[in-house]
């Protein structure tokens, strides 16, 4: 238990230095476009501007949710402490809801009460700039988050993704403000919050599979792998659940009723070891011994 502990906390630290990285070009990028899209009085420079702010928000809180998931099993949480991570990803989710109002509620009144930004070489030259930086911690971030099985790191690439169009549509707006057309820019508002709302609604669509146990692995191919090990005879009720990168396992197996309890044993054992060696996500398995001479009709969780 201990190695894996240690395992576990080196993949944390992982995470947190990362988010910290991200952290600080999110609020470079932030205040860039913030302070600029303020100062020309440009809504949708200045939305994207909150956004970005919103990015660096949402590493806050992942930090928090990383710390907390790092912690070893205990008493209470014999279970350990992954699940924060996910809740972490919830916090950022409902975070972006409330960007995606205020953002919304001042592109209606702008449209009611229209500033005319200032366009300059500056606005677009920010802008690039920022979208460049966006799409190599995009790049960077959903990379670890896939090397380290990372709720978090993946919601959080979602959120910088989203940093990236809207930006888009942000240098939109100015050439529509450029050519006259500056309604354009609050309408490119619209769609910021629109966009940022969206990928709240998928964070908190992936975050529920993991709190509501949605089944995890595909189990044709737990029960390939059991059934090759001598002395199974079948398996049947197989659940998984868990995040994807820890795993929980737990299966009914039929064997030979007449193998000693120590035979069985040794066959939960074997079983336990094929699993975690063939699969690296599962994390534990739950081995439940079954006389083959008891009848198991098939049941709905043998059909996933």
């Amino acid at each position: 238990m201990g190695s894996h502990n240690q395992k576990l906390t080196g993949r944390y630290l992982t995470i947190f230095r990362i988010m910290i990285l991200i952290l600080i070009l999110n609020w470079g990028v932030a205040l860039a476009k913030t302070i600029y899209g303020w100062m020309t009085q440009s809504a949708s420079m200045l939305a994207d501007g909150i956004h970005s702010f919103s990015d660096g928000a949402s590493n806050l809180i992942g930090m928090i949710g990383i710390w907390w998931a790092s912690q070893p099993p205990d008493e209470d949480h014999p279970y350990g402490h992954e699940k924060y991570e996910t809740f972490a990803s919830l916090a950022i989710a409902t975070f972006l809801f409330i960007v995606c109002f205020f953002i919304l509620k001042d592109a209606v009144f702008n449209l009611f009460s229209p500033r005319v930004p200032q366009v300059t070489v500056i606005s677009f030259f920010i802008m690039i700039v920022t979208i460049i930086i966006n799409i190599g911690v995009t790049i960077y971030e959903r990379k670890k988050a896939k090397e380290l099985g990372s709720d978090i790191l993946m919601s959080d690439s979602i959120h910088t993704q989203s940093d990236i169009l809207t930006s888009f549509s942000v240098i939109v707006s100015l050439v529509c403000i450029q050519l006259g057309w500056p309604i354009v820019d609050s309408i490119a508002s619209f769609f910021i919050g629109g966009f940022i709302g969206w990928a709240a609604f998928g964070i908190i669509k992936e975050s529920s599979d993991v709190l509501c146990d949605r089944v995890v692995l595909n189990h044709d191919e737990i029960r390939h792998v059991v059934n090759q090990i001598e002395g199974v005879e079948d398996c049947h009720e197989i659940r998984t659940r868990g995040r994807k990168d820890h795993v929980y396992v737990d299966l009914h197996v039929l064997v030979d009723p007449k193998i000693s309890v120590e035979e069985g044993h040794d066959v939960a054992n074997r079983i336990e070891d094929n699993i975690k060696a063939n699969l690296k996500v599962v994390y534990d398995v739950f081995v439940h011994i079954e006389p083959s001479t008891h009848h198991h009709p098939p049941t709905s969780l043998d059909k996933n």
